[in-house]
């Protein structure tokens, strides 16, 4: 077990367990929290999944924990792991069972005061042509040749169907398609898990959120992304549903016996991993990019039923309702990046687990749009609070992979927050503060109530402080959907 005791604060915001902790910890491992943040952390055990993934072959750096933290499968959700090629390992336990969950932040033009009036059907339109639910299924059911397209391409599938934009393209992480992926290493139920979810919201956390932007705290930033106080936007947060659940299922079974093949020793048999160089660990490297384009294009399908319910609820009511899309970034997945390890650039697998990727201004691959003020960071918080807009720094280049937060972070299970929290009165309470509520399921809003997760704003606060993510802008919400 990790105590309080066995930390060393390197600063204010930054706690550290050294590699001498543990005979097996290969690094050092790292947490980003200020004193009550870590104090939560204590409370699960997550930060002894950190410091168990301190002791992965090929780990370089250190073992990196986000304030968002919480206890996840094998790594911590908020975790971040970068293994060197070519025989560092990859695990799908830092990647997690939804590959690419991410966010999506859309903007328009409109300012709240001209769609306060129709909050109501335009929820009630998104709810309506955005599917959601644990196994729901949508419009769109793909024959293989069909979802073979959408595993390789990505979002690019939705363009050449009319579905997607080149600027939407432009500005999502890796232009909506990671290259490498191939169809062929996922499995036949994966393929029937997928075949009729794309354009589908899922449940748990997963949501549409119509939000204002409430506050701005870096005008050039805010500006380039036609953020302005009381400007409506709207979030997608959702990644590759059934079928990147059913990709990491299969894997994690599939390594169980590598681990006993190539000798690696582990604390938890839930970190069961490859070396990336191996035929299994290639395997699972171009069905994870599968899935991860699976779920680019889920939300890219997802904004053009949103810009459907727009046109729906304002047209001939609210003047210049376009919707256009601002950034599109993942918090599940595994990457392929160059980074500066002791000096030397060094090829690594970067996993990030509940965290973000936030490269900083100039990084290669980012939009012209943004090269010059960093890549847009989506900090979704819990349900009925704050979000966030941020942007990615040299500080986070330095010290954590080019990686930051990715939400608020639980506090509460599931289960107990159904066992605390009764939905009907969460719902009346949101919508008596004049939020839109639409909700396939009362226990499902029981879970994601606002009591259950940590206070998003002060972990803002640690990683703008900390330096490893920039503060832009602050959204709240006015309509939300949920499974």
């Amino acid at each position: 077990m990790v105590s309080r005791s066995d930390f060393k604060r390197v600063n204010d915001y930054i706690f550290e367990v050294p590699r001498s902790f543990r005979a097996d910890m290969r690094v050092p491992a790292r947490f980003y929290a200020d004193d009550s943040l870590l104090s939560n952390a204590l409370e699960d055990k997550s930060l002894e999944q950190l410091v168990n993934t301190a002791t992965l072959p090929g780990i370089v750096g250190y073992a990196l924990a986000m304030p968002d933290i919480h206890q996840g499968y094998g790594f911590p959700i908020g975790g971040v792991v970068a293994t060197a090629l070519p025989d560092g390992v990859i695990s799908p336990g830092g990647v997690g069972y939804d590959i690419n969950c991410g966010v999506r932040l859309l903007g328009t033009h409109l300012d709240v005061h001209e769609v306060e009036p129709y909050l109501d059907d335009l929820a009630t339109a998104l709810q309506r042509n955005c599917p959601s639910g644990v196994g729901q299924g949508g419009e769109f059911r793909l024959s293989n040749a069909e979802l073979d397209g959408v595993l390789e391409d990505g979002a690019r599938w939705a363009l050449k169907k009319g579905l997607a934009t080149e600027a939407d393209l432009e500005r999502t992480e890796e232009g909506g398609r990671i290259a490498g992926a191939d169809a062929s290493k996922v499995s036949p139920r994966a393929r029937e898990r997928g075949r009729d979810q794309i354009g589908t919201l899922g449940a748990g956390n997963h949501f549409i959120e119509v939000d204002v932007v409430d506050e701005v705290f870096d005008e050039q930033a805010a500006d380039r992304m036609g953020l302005s106080p009381g400007r409506v936007v709207a979030q997608i947060h959702c990644g590759s549903r059934g079928f990147g659940h059913q990709v990491c299922s299969d894997y994690v079974k599939r390594f169980h016996g590598s681990v006993r093949q190539y000798g690696i020793q582990l604390p938890d048999r839930e970190l069961v991993c490859a070396p990336l160089s191996s035929p299994e660990g290639q395997d699972y490297l171009a069905a994870m990019r599968a899935a991860a384009n699976y779920a680019f294009c889920n939300r890219q399908v997802l904004t053009h039923l949103i810009r459907r319910s727009f046109e729906e609820a304002l047209s001939g009511r609210a003047p210049n309702y376009h919707v256009y899309q601002i950034y599109d970034i993942a918090h599940n997945m595994a990457k392929i990046e160059e980074h500066e390890v002791d000096g030397r650039r060094m090829q690594l697998c970067v996993h990030r687990k509940g965290a973000t990727r936030a490269f900083g201004p100039g990084a290669p691959g980012l939009p012209g749009v943004y090269r010059d003020i960093g890549q847009p960071v989506l900090v979704p918080g819990s349900m009925g609070t704050a979000s966030w807009v941020l942007v990615g720094t040299e500080g986070s280049m330095r010290q954590t992979f080019g990686s930051t937060c990715h939400g608020a972070g639980r506090m509460m299970s599931r289960r107990q927050a159904k066992r605390e929290v009764h939905g009907g009165e969460l719902r009346q309470r949101l919508e008596a503060e004049g939020i839109r509520v639409r909700a396939g399921s009362l226990a499902g809003l029981a879970e994601e109530a606002p009591v259950a997760y940590k206070d998003v704003d002060r972990v803002i606060e640690v990683v703008h402080n900390a330096g490893i993510a920039r503060k832009v802008a602050r959204i709240v919400p006015l309509a939300v959907v949920k499974g």
